[in-house]
């Protein structure tokens, strides 16, 4: 029987529990869990209704979606972000074209630079570098990658204002007190060792860091408004 009419026969079967959804998918994803699917569910992809009892119940379209969700990282792929987008367009009455399949192994290699090449794109000279590296702001290295140029880059323009790398050791303390503070938020995850937990602190941690990140953004305008008053 098609794929299609799957919603119309759990429909009149009326709502699944998360059990049922995991024997009704588990066969086409054997590594499927219940952990998975609540991790799917906190992603967004579906959005079970819950009885006064406090348990999921899921429609055949929620096992539509999760199928579809599920396909389209097994055999495209795809990061969830861009899953949430896709069933997104469908959901607004548009028909975007399924992504194409970008296999890990096939994604293009990180630049790396060695040391003169990396002086060269930064623009930077051999003792800022050296500066840098000291102060723990770059680490050594025989290569180096996008994110160490971006640094560097950045302390050649701030080098201009009289800025040096010996001037940032607070604010890499600050951030290692960052890191602290999502560690500590993450911690129920990060003491469990099922790959589930370890990709939901995964994607945590990121939107963590940026909430922060805005938080420090305010401060720091509000105090450059002080400043230029």
């Amino acid at each position: 029987m098609p794929a299609a009419s799957a919603p119309r026969r759990a429909a009149a079967g009326g709502a699944l529990s998360i059990g049922q959804v995991l024997a009704r998918l588990s066969p086409e994803f054997p590594a499927l869990t219940a952990s998975k699917l609540r991790f799917l569910e906190v992603q967004g992809i579906v959005t079970p209704t819950r009885t006064a009892s406090g348990y999921r119940k899921f429609t055949g379209d929620d096992v539509e979606r999760l199928r579809l969700a599920l396909t389209l990282q097994r055999d495209h792929y795809l990061p969830l972000a861009r899953i949430r987008e896709f069933m997104a367009a469908v959901d607004a009455g548009r028909a975007p074209a399924t992504p194409a399949a970008v296999p890990p192994s096939i994604t293009p290699a990180a630049r790396r630079y060695r040391r003169n090449e990396l002086l060269a794109a930064a623009a930077a000279a051999p003792q800022l570098l050296n500066d840098a590296v000291s102060t723990g702001l770059i680490p050594g290295a025989d290569t180096y990658d996008e994110q160490a140029l971006a640094v560097l880059r950045a302390l050649v323009a701030l080098e201009r204002h009289g800025i040096e790398p010996r001037h940032m050791r607070g604010l890499r303390q600050a951030a290692e007190r960052e890191v602290a503070l999502i560690e500590t938020a993450l911690a129920p995850l990060l003491r469990r060792t099922d790959a589930n937990a370890r990709g939901r602190a995964g994607e945590l941690a990121p939107e963590l860091a940026a909430r922060l990140a805005e938080v420090r953004t305010v401060f720091v305008r509000n105090a450059i408004d002080r400043l230029v008053r």
